[in-house]
């Protein structure tokens, strides 16, 4: 009955059917922007409490799974986060890749959910930037095609569909390479059935989580 009333009230005109449904859709935004908060919150907190030996196995089985694919699909560029915190470190792959010979290129993040792109040519010329990430100091800009890209995330789940943490930088920088094959790497904690979604979320081409 009570709905049936919204829908008569709102069909009564044009701007009242405008109204409502703006009054909806900003209501269910609302309500992923929550989902997604809490799980942030929930996702760090899990991994501000990991086993710190378990965390060195983990970290460096990834780097050997990622260099497999890397290696299988003949990639000449890589793009890489530079890790921060508690996330994966995939320091080791990135020297390796280096010293293979393949292009690294590592995101500055600027203003405007707006990522720079640098070639890195050694771990140890980095600097410090925003959000407590680092990028090679006077890095020489890239501009090139991606072969692949390694995308850190909070949480993924089993349609590759990430959570990211909230600043759209990654969105952003996904959409302007529609043809780089993207890759998420996880623990198995941030591996979940189904993360809240929105319409400029990003979908990943794979997911690496040992379990």
């Amino acid at each position: 009955m009570e709905r049936d009333q919204h829908y008569r009230i709102a069909g009564s005109n044009p701007y009242r059917i405008r109204l409502y449904l703006y009054c909806l859709q900003h209501y269910i935004s609302m309500t992923i922007t929550d989902q997604k908060k809490a799980l942030r919150t929930r996702i760090k907190t899990q991994r501000d409490a990991i086993n710190l030996d378990y965390k060195f196995a983990y970290d460096a089985s990834i780097c050997e799974a990622l260099f497999t694919l890397i290696a299988a699909r003949n990639c000449a560029v890589v793009h890489a986060y530079i890790p921060m915190g508690n996330e994966i470190d995939i320091r080791p792959l990135l020297a390796k890749l280096v010293a293979n010979k393949i292009t690294v290129v590592t995101p500055k993040t600027l203003k405007n959910r707006q990522l720079e792109h640098l070639v890195l040519d050694s771990l140890e010329h980095l600097e410090s930037g925003v959000y407590g990430t680092s990028h090679p100091k006077n890095g020489i800009v890239f501009n090139g095609a991606l072969d692949l890209v390694i995308v850190p995330g909070l949480a993924f789940d089993s349609e590759n569909y990430r959570l990211g943490y909230g600043g759209g930088y990654y969105d952003t920088f996904l959409a302007e390479h529609p043809t780089a094959f993207t890759v998420g790497i996880a623990y198995p904690f941030q591996h979940i059935n189904s993360v809240p979604k929105e319409a400029h979320d990003a979908c990943l081409d794979k997911l690496l989580v040992l379990e």
